[in-house]
């Protein structure tokens, strides 16, 4: 029937497992049944769990953790220079295009005095 010792509780239990189980004996309440199955369920989960952590289990994340650290500063420190070296490159391609005549506003007036701008200085 239902076999919770604990040389089977790292078994996993499938529907037939449960369908095997007669859970239909009037006395069984549905507190009962429940309870059997909760048993079972964490029984099964307790049964694939070790006893004793390796000794270097915490050198071994913090390790981890530190890798995953670096890997992020990293992509971080690339990504900021490749938007930076984007940014350079397309502010020079735009003054490159820029016109390379003098424009409107300053054509013809450099010797252009303008009339009152300031008294009492020659030109």
């Amino acid at each position: 029937m239902n076999d919770t010792s604990p040389d089977r509780a790292h078994e996993d239990f499938t529907a037939q497992d449960f369908a095997k189980q007669d859970v239909t004996k009037p006395d069984l309440t549905e507190q009962d049944r429940m309870e059997r199955e909760l048993r079972a369920a964490l029984e099964t989960l307790a049964g694939g769990v070790s006893a004793a952590p390796s000794p270097d289990a915490y050198r071994t994340a913090r390790g981890d953790w530190l890798r995953r650290e670096r890997r992020r500063r990293l992509v971080l420190a690339v990504l900021i220079t490749v938007v930076f070296a984007l940014a350079v490159l397309i502010g020079l391609w735009v003054l490159n295009h820029a016109p390379s005549d003098p424009g409107v506003i300053f054509s013809g007036t450099r010797n252009a005095v303008v009339p009152g701008a300031v008294s009492g200085l020659s030109p």
